[in-house]
């Protein structure tokens, strides 16, 4: 499935949040994408968050990509991933607008992945589930030259991708977020945090798990 990037401007809390939009005909779900952290660059043109919203458009889904607060078109300030948690629940109301109630899928990077914790924590609570996450380079624990990330508690069917040779969020903090959770994660040899090289089996993981 293809579909046309959109710019579309969503109201938030604070202001207008700046979103890509990827929706095929008749989509079978929404995917809500999470970039990384808008310290060190992190936009919704990312790599890895394009990759994301490829992946699930290709799996037919209507893709949603945020910008963070204070990033591209979006207004407010870096909020440490509180007021982030709730432009993304204010994206997905209006994907669900555009699109109807489908089933969602969580997806984000490293600072993105912490946030959608937090969102599927918030929908959880609300008695609307997301469908599964899918979390990629996920900040947690301590991460150099930022702060402490107290990440949340996941389902067990939430995919868990990180690179092996990540020095910016180490595979030992992601295993123990992971361990107590009885969570699985797939380590993706040669890959650093931002995947360079390696974008590609970010989306045959994903795609191989759907298909099953």
């Amino acid at each position: 499935m293809k579909a046309p990037e959109e710019k579309i401007i969503v109201a938030g809390p604070v202001g207008n949040i700046d979103t890509i939009m990827e929706r095929p005909d008749a989509p079978k779900g929404i995917a809500l994408i999470a970039h990384p952290h808008p310290m060190g660059g992190g936009a919704n043109t990312n790599k890895v968050a394009y990759t994301l919203a490829r992946t699930f458009v290709s799996l037919g889904y209507a893709a949603f990509r945020p910008n963070f607060r204070g990033v591209g078109g979006s207004e407010g300030e870096h909020d440490e991933g509180i007021g982030e948690t709730d432009d993304l629940l204010a994206v997905l109301e209006e994907a669900k607008r555009r699109c109807g109630d489908l089933p969602v899928v969580l997806a984000g990077f490293s600072f993105g992945a912490y946030c959608q914790t937090r969102v599927a924590k918030r929908l959880a609570e609300a008695g609307h589930p997301a469908q599964r996450l899918v979390l990629v380079g996920t900040a947690s624990g301590h991460v150099e030259g930022s702060r402490q990330y107290d990440t949340e508690a996941v389902p067990h069917d939430t995919i868990v991708i990180h690179g092996a040779d990540d020095t910016l969020v180490p595979p030992a903090n992601v295993y123990a977020w992971a361990l107590p959770l009885d969570l699985p994660v797939v380590m993706v040899p040669g890959a650093d945090h931002f995947f360079h090289r390696r974008l590609h089996l970010i989306r045959d993981i994903i795609t191989r798990a759907w298909r099953h």
